[in-house]
């Protein structure tokens, strides 16, 4: 089969095309691609989620790596992703593999790779790696396991302590420690289990986790995405637990969602929102901020108020981790709850951006529901909302029909502008917009809108439905 990477790497359905046959193909073509392009005989770091079978499946990888002649950091328990993305960095590797499958359904397994930077490598990269996949066995060099653990050609290490450094370089640990909060963490099952408990007690705040054991069939959600309806059950426990604050990483720990005080969910884009606010008048940084079309006007309305440049790109950090770098960026995001910063990874920190908005919080001295209301003090009041709906058939047909749609009106808003960049992004009067796109790694058509009407977000998504064909 031909092994193809999508929005950020290669995921397939485990047993059936995710297999240890072609994860051993893949790190043949990685092994190639970094041999070509200059980083033979370097260091590699390999790391993995809790979903089945990705420790044996990183195993696997460390084999081909090690058979190429590369040494192997492989981490000795489920990691976070940027915890991975850090460790490539501390350890000045020539790039990683992250055996993980993100917020996919609990059939799937991934196979990520990053650079020296421990950032998403460009499509450019992404093609040059395909193009190196063997199609058979005899393409793939391996050692196995033991015998490159023996020749200490694989390594296993702990990837905790150096980052938890890292994470107290960036923010007043000790200040959150102290700050008598209750926070309600769901970490979905995932790698985040048990990072706030270890970051943050020991002093008069509590944590509360739920959710906190390995399951790779993430009971009570469909995926761990921290978006409705799977945060529910976190929702409904910070009611329960009279938290301050919900804090939801995914299955890999490199999305964050919030909840606020009062059990209600606040959407992705107003954290990215939050976050870019909290840099830029809390903290008094300046820098660029990136994000993807898919994500919020509220940070060109932020870059104008204090004279920082906004870009915008495709979606996924496969374009935004690239940009960052270009331009020396504050912040990076997109809208499904990935954040990056400066001085740090240019890689989504889940962790990193949920202790942030607890800075945030402490130094306010405000609720989540109270920031987001002076967020809107400052930007005005901004909605959104987005359906996911499979789709069959081919791609290219939805595409013409879409174009030749050519809607005036958009849920009673007139359509000012078509940008093709990523996907069909229709802007409105209002200065919101609405986005149909196809998911870089399932066959969903992604229907998106924000705008500044509350009463008219479901009507854009609906039209949204319609112009793509799929109601």
């Amino acid at each position: 089969m031909q092994i193809k990477f999508g929005t950020d790497g290669w995921r397939g359905v485990i047993a059936e095309d995710y297999t240890f046959f072609n994860v051993r193909r893949c790190a043949q073509g990685f092994a190639s691609f970094l041999k070509d392009f200059g980083y033979g005989g370097g260091d590699v770091v390999i790391g993995y989620d809790r979903r089945f079978h990705s420790e044996n499946f990183a195993a696997a990888a460390a084999e081909v790596m090690a058979g190429n002649g590369f040494g192997v950091w492989l981490t000795d328990k489920a990691t976070p992703t940027p915890v991975i993305a850090y460790s490539i960095v501390e350890k000045g590797a020539a790039g990683g593999i992250n055996i993980t499958a993100s917020h996919n359904p609990p059939t799937d397994n991934g196979f990520k790779v990053r650079n020296e930077f421990g950032g998403a490598i460009d499509p450019k990269g992404l093609i040059e790696i395909e193009n190196r996949i063997p199609e058979n066995e005899t393409g793939i060099k391996r050692m196995m396991f033991d015998e490159a653990r023996n020749a200490g050609k694989i390594r296993l290490f702990d990837p905790a302590p150096t980052y938890i450094d890292q994470l107290q370089s960036l923010v007043d640990l000790e200040k959150i420690r102290q700050a008598s909060l209750r926070i309600c963490v769901d970490p979905m099952w995932g790698n985040g289990i048990g990072w706030f408990p270890r970051l943050l007690e020991g002093g008069r705040t509590k944590i509360i986790e739920i959710h906190n054991q390995r399951n790779p069939i993430f009971p009570g959600m469909k995926r761990p995405e921290p978006i409705p309806p799977n945060i529910n059950e976190g929702l409904k426990a910070v009611l329960e637990t009279q938290s301050d604050v919900l804090i939801i990483t995914d299955g890999d720990a490199d999305r964050v969602g919030i909840g606020d005080e009062k059990g209600v969910f606040i959407d992705q884009l107003r954290v990215f929102g939050l976050l870019a606010y909290y840099l830029l008048e809390i903290r008094g940084q300046r820098g660029p901020i990136v994000k993807t079309l898919s994500t919020t006007t509220m940070l060109n309305k932020l870059g104008k108020i204090y004279q920082v440049p906004v870009y915008e790109t495709g979606v996924g950090f496969k374009y935004v981790a690239p940009k960052m770098l270009e331009i020396h960026a504050m912040i990076g995001g997109e809208e499904s709850g990935g954040y990056a910063f400066h001085g740090h990874v240019p890689e989504r920190d889940g962790i990193l951006a949920a202790l942030y908005l607890l800075d945030m919080m402490v130094e306010l001295g405000k609720k989540p529901s109270e920031l987001v209301d002076l967020l809107f003090s400052v930007v005005g009041a901004h909605y959104y909302s987005r359906i996911d709906t499979p789709f069959e058939g081919n791609r290219k047909e939805y595409e013409v029909k879409i174009l030749s749609a050519n809607p005036a009106k958009i849920g009673g808003l007139t359509v000012t502008n078509l940008d093709t960049t990523d996907g069909f992004k229709f802007s409105l009067e209002d200065g919101g917009w609405l986005l149909i796109r196809f998911s870089g790694t399932e066959p969903i058509i992604r229907v998106y809108t924000e705008t500044t009407h509350a009463d008219r977000v479901d009507q854009i998504l609906q039209d949204g439905l319609k112009i793509a064909g799929v109601r």
